[in-house]
Parts: C-alpha cells; structure tokens; sequence
C-alpha cells in the first residue's frame, strides 16, 4: 500500500474542510491542491472519504512563503486571463489550447451549459520562459496546425482526462480501484467488452467514480460533463481499453472478485449409499481459461501528461 494511503487515528488527521481552514485555502483550492497531489491524504477508518495528516498540515505550514506559496501552485485562470499571463492574444491562447499545448486542470459549467476551461498560472508562465515556444507565441502559425484546427482539432477534454486519470489513481489504494477509476473513461458497453465476467464487471463498476458534479443527475448539464469525462478518439478509446485489460488482470492476481455463494454448496450433502461404479468412459480433457501476457503495467503514483 503506498505511503501516502497509510490509515492514522482519526485525532491525528483532519476532515477535508478542516484541513483547507488550516492552510488558509478555499475550498476549491484545496481540492485541487489534492487533485495535484500537493496535498498528501490518507482513507478515513469509518469510511468517510479521505483525510489529511496532521504531520501534513505541518509540514505545508512550515514551508517557505505560506500561504501564498500554495496558493500560487494553484491558482487558476480561464482562456483571457491566461493570455495576458503568457502575453499573446486570447485567440491565440486558445487555439494553442485546442492543440493541446496547453492542457486544462479543471472545467465548469458557465449558465448558458458552455464549458470554461481553467488553467494552472504556474504552468502558463513556465510555458512562456520556455525559448523554444516563442515561435508558438509570436509567428504565424504553420499551415498544418491551422488545417488540423479548421477540422474541428480539440484536445482540451482529452489533456484534461489524463491528468482526471492520474489523480484517481493516486487516490486508488488497491488494483481493483484503479480498475474503477480507468474505466470511468469508457462507456458501459467498452467495459462489458474488455469485462466480460458479470461478478468481475460489478466489482470494477463498484470502483468507478463518475464525473465531477455538473448539474442535477439526467440534466444536460450533467449529460454534457459525462461527454467530457468519455474518451472519444479512437486511438485514446484504444489506450484506456489495453489499460483496462491489464489492470484487472493484475486485479486477478491480486485477488478475486467476490462471487455469490449458493447456500446449497453450504449446505452439508446427505449420506447416500455407494453407488455402483460407473461404467468407464473417455471424459473431454479441460480447459484452462489464457490470461494472456500484460501489454503494459500500470504506472502507479505518476500523473500521465498524454494518451
């Protein structure tokens, strides 16, 4: 189990909304905080959510320049201040985006249902200091960028899965529940494909966490941000398939699914008289079910950048 999922006393550690009181965070920064893993957390024992060490409380309070430091590691802008952030235009700023130079860290829902993609600052300016992007920034953008975005080119849901991706599975604390947390990427009918064991499939589902919270279950608020969360390029579609395989596989391993049992196999069999013996017969040999070899092991702990 890795160390940062490590189980305390509950007087050691502090609920979610008592631990962002203590780092002087709002409430959305300190979920982000988390998402980044700048904020180490471990399981509650009674089973509600995740909690934050004490010792992490003091280790960030202690570090130099907090709060502001902390804060400044998760400040978001949207698409016009992001551009006077890197000093380009916002037409620029998002069409780099749509190419998926800029990945987003999170969304919401503005009151006519559009998506405003938000950015971390940090990374912005650490993309603008960079020489090598000046001529992103500054020339004219090469005839093959602006064919791929006059087809519609958007990659700003697909970055923000993957980085989605990367912070469930750090919260995930055993194979099972990183099974849940790549299926979350697929539809239903992906998963039953790559799935197909029923008792399997119910125990990956039980894992799946669904989409962060936009809008009243059913709404199309809540219809568009299950869009989002869905992979939708084939060859994306194609990485959470193979990932999905692999990690049931090593959930396999690691331990079963819990099946049903029937009372009637518990139940002790009544004595009955020797039967005669049977007459000799040639029985089919059996099969033993191919696991087939991993194509790749999943890379716990590390934030994928691309699918």
């Amino acid at each position: 189990m890795p160390t940062d999922t490590i189980t305390k006393p509950r007087h050691l550690s502090y609920a979610p909304s008592r631990a962002a009181r203590e780092l002087i965070l709002k409430r959305g920064e300190f979920d982000l905080a988390v998402h980044l893993g700048h904020i180490r957390t471990l399981p509650d024992e009674g089973g509600g959510g995740r909690r934050v060490p004490r010792s992490e409380i003091e280790r960030l309070r202690a570090g130099e320049g907090f709060p502001d430091s902390l804060r400044e590691r998760v400040k978001t802008v949207g698409a016009t201040e992001g551009a006077a952030v890197m000093e380009v235009s916002p037409g620029r700023f998002t069409r780099l985006a749509r190419l998926g130079m800029l990945a987003p860290v999170t969304f919401y829902l503005n009151r006519y249902r559009a998506v405003v993609w938000l950015y971390l600052a940090e990374e912005l300016q650490q993309f603008a200091a960079d020489e090598e992007n000046i001529p992103l920034l500054n020339a004219r953008m090469q005839a093959g960028l602006r064919d791929q975005l006059g087809e519609g080119l958007d990659l700003r849901p697909r970055n923000w899965r993957a980085r989605h991706l990367g912070f469930l599975l750090r919260q995930a604390e055993d194979p099972w529940e990183s099974a849940g947390a790549v299926a979350a990427f697929l539809d239903p009918v992906q998963v039953a494909e790559i799935v197909p064991d029923p008792y399997e499939r119910s125990h990956v589902n039980r894992f799946r966490p669904g989409p962060p919270a936009h809008g009243v279950p059913g709404s199309p608020a809540a219809q568009l941000t299950e869009r989002i969360m869905t992979a939708e390029y084939p060859d994306e579609i194609g990485w959470f398939r193979a990932e999905l395989a692999d990690v049931v596989a090593e959930a396999r391993e690691h331990r079963p699914a819990p099946r049903p049992t029937s009372r009637r196999a518990l139940r002790p069999a009544p004595k009955q008289p020797s039967p005669a013996p049977p007459p000799t017969t040639a029985l089919p040999d059996g099969h033993e079910q191919s696991r087939g070899l991993f194509g790749w092991l999943r890379r716990r702990n590390h934030r994928p950048t691309e699918l």
